[in-house]
């Protein structure tokens, strides 16, 4: 925040201002999305080397991501959903933190790794969004610089998810249940529709479920456009041809 215009400024210099933010976030200042979206974009200027961030929320054990600042983010974090196994999923769940330095040599996420190192991708962060000895959810970190996040990143990471959950928490309180069911309804559509599109690629170019949603994403980069609104088209071609 600029102290003389009250402007906000690209980066924060002092994690301290951003905690500050955070923790003055007021129940119905903003909608959710609002809130949200906040929360991603602080995490980028905060933490060093965050080339991308989303923000992922927890609901009745499913998972689903609700903010993030550019594109590829939210694609990756689909992978995971789609696979039921993958960082930001385990941080959500566990409210642990999980670093994964070098994605292309990853043991413990081995598919997962090489996915993201494709898109260059070089190293993650995921740490869990712990309220009241529970987990909201997670903030989730991807870094192209080849150089993992050090131990100091780390911390400053999970300080920072420690003030996020907490305005997580309220924005979604305050927001009531309809509104994270709706949010869950509409992501659970998408990956439907995801799903739909996926088999059409795997028909036609007779390829494995895997390189179709890369080619989906080839092709949601390629247009910047949403990777649901390039899987609603292939979809709705289908359906247009004579005979579908």
């Amino acid at each position: 925040m600029d102290p003389i215009t009250g402007e906000r400024t690209g980066r924060v210099p002092d994690p301290r201002e951003a905690f500050a933010e955070l923790s003055k976030i007021m129940l119905g200042a903003q909608p959710l999305s609002d809130t949200l979206a906040r929360v991603a974009e602080l995490a980028k200027q905060t933490i060093p080397g965050a080339a991308e961030v989303s923000v992922t929320l927890m609901q009745d054990g499913a998972v689903f991501s609700v903010a993030f600042t550019g594109p590829l983010a939210p694609q990756l974090d689909e992978r995971q959903y789609e696979a039921g196994f993958g960082p930001c999923m385990d941080a959500a769940l566990s409210g642990r933190t999980i670093p994964i330095a070098d994605t292309a040599h990853s043991d413990t996420y081995q598919d997962f790794g090489r996915l993201v190192a494709r898109h260059g991708i070089t190293h993650t962060l995921s740490t869990g969004l712990p309220v009241e000895r529970r987990s909201v959810g997670a903030l989730n970190i991807y870094g192209t610089n080849g150089t993992p996040f050090d131990e100091t990143t780390v911390e400053l990471a999970t300080a920072f998810a420690s003030y996020a959950a907490v305005a997580v928490a309220n924005a979604g309180v305050y927001a009531g249940t309809a509104t994270l069911a709706a949010n869950l309804q509409k992501a659970l559509e998408s990956r439907g529709v995801i799903d739909q599109a996926k088999g059409i690629l795997m028909r036609e170019y007779h390829c494995s479920a895997e390189v179709a949603f890369d080619e989906l994403v080839r092709r949601s980069n390629s247009g910047n456009r949403r990777l649901r609104e390039i899987a609603q088209d292939i979809v709705d071609d289908v359906q247009r041809e004579p005979g579908a």
